[in-house]
């Protein structure tokens, strides 16, 4: 029998109800957080001092992770906080102004372990989630929770990693066709009059 240690690392019971079904790349994303969060050293953030970028895409069904991660760090995506790069990979770099960062990846053996739960067996069968049932998802869950994070997790520090972020402006305007207000990073002009990108028919 393997030791339960990770098991004290799951999230708050109302994260289920957030993200709105029992699976295992949820509390995956949450321990990943975590262990990003133990490593640089910081608390969750109330503010805009720590930024995630995750290398998750659209289409494929491991991008639970993202709540995971949102729910551990309090870096989301209302905060502005988060962002993915639509690479279709595992994994997610984390970033501190005063800890620099560091990259965190799923590694492959270890998922294709827990690819073989009957779990994802549902699930490649077209089944949600929330209607598999709780014995199988939950022995997935546990059986995450009981690996060490050296056969998890790739770390990867980033020394001279840089974060390209826009900088924050609350300067906007009106759109000249629809009236509605527009921020002034996103203004399109033609002929002069400001538009919001789907009046202008400009491509983003």
């Amino acid at each position: 029998m393997k030791s339960n240690t990770n098991l004290g690392i799951m999230p708050p019971e109302w994260a289920w109800e957030f993200h709105g079904h029992r699976c295992p790349f949820m509390p995956l994303g949450y321990r990943m957080a975590k262990l990003a969060m133990k490593e640089l050293r910081i608390e969750h953030e109330k503010n805009h001092n720590f930024f995630v970028s995750l290398e998750l895409g659209i289409g494929h069904p491991q991008t639970c992770l993202i709540d995971g991660i949102q729910i551990a760090t309090g870096a989301t995506y209302g905060k502005s906080l988060i962002e993915k790069t639509f690479w279709g990979k595992l994994a997610a770099t984390f970033y501190s102004p005063k800890n620099r960062a560091i990259r965190i990846a799923l590694k492959p053996e270890f998922l294709d372990e827990l690819g073989n739960h009957e779990f994802f067996a549902y699930r490649k069968k077209g089944v949600e989630p929330s209607e598999i049932p709780d014995e199988v998802t939950n022995k997935a869950i546990t059986w995450m929770y009981e690996q060490p994070d050296e056969k998890v997790f790739k770390i990867e520090r980033l020394p001279d990693y840089k974060l390209a972020k826009p900088k924050s402006s609350f300067n906007k305007t009106k759109c000249a066709k629809c009236g509605e207000y527009v921020f002034e990073r996103y203004v399109r002009f033609k002929d002069n009059k400001p538009y919001c990108i789907p009046c202008s028919e400009y491509e983003k």
